[in-house]
């Protein structure tokens, strides 16, 4: 079985989401992982107890099936996740991301980095309302048009106690 389908089997078995892996230098398998989108809001954030329970999971299940690595790490996506497929657009339509496209967009001044408040998908089609230099914009594009997405970190900086 190919590794990535090997990981992404263990992690929903186990049920989490598979955000993405990366194979990086040295033997170090990354794995990032997240609620399924139907748990996320009761669940909160991906704790520590949750990434030692894949590591210890997926460490077993790559013993057993001899794959080829010196280390995993296994962490969540962060507060910039990365948006890697339709689902991903569907759950956090309304947040605030990034958009980084393969090629400059020519109705859009030739730039290919957007910042802005992803919409509903319609279908395939993906949107992204942001600031023009003449007021709000849409950037109309599909997922085969994405370099990079990843939303922008929202922090709350003010006290509990207010």
């Amino acid at each position: 079985m190919q590794l990535s389908a090997l990981i992404e089997k263990t992690v929903v078995g186990m049920g989490y989401e598979l955000v993405q892996f990366e194979q990086a230098a040295r033997g170090l398998l990354r794995v990032y992982i997240d609620f399924l989108p139907e748990e996320a809001e009761e669940r909160g954030a991906i704790t520590v107890d949750d990434c030692e329970k894949v590591t210890h999971q997926l460490l077993h299940v790559l013993t057993v099936e001899n794959a080829n690595y010196e280390r995993l790490e296994v962490s969540s996506p962060g507060l910039d996740r990365p948006l890697k497929k339709l689902s991903d657009y569907v759950r956090f339509a309304g947040a605030e991301a990034i958009v980084k496209l393969r090629l400059p967009m020519p109705n859009a001044a030739n730039r290919k980095s957007f910042q802005g408040i992803l919409q509903d998908p319609e279908g395939e089609n993906l949107a992204l309302v942001f600031e023009g230099k003449e007021g709000p914009a849409k950037l109309d594009f599909t997922l085969a048009d994405v370099d990079k997405a990843q939303l922008v970190p929202q922090v709350n900086f003010r006290s509990r106690k207010a």
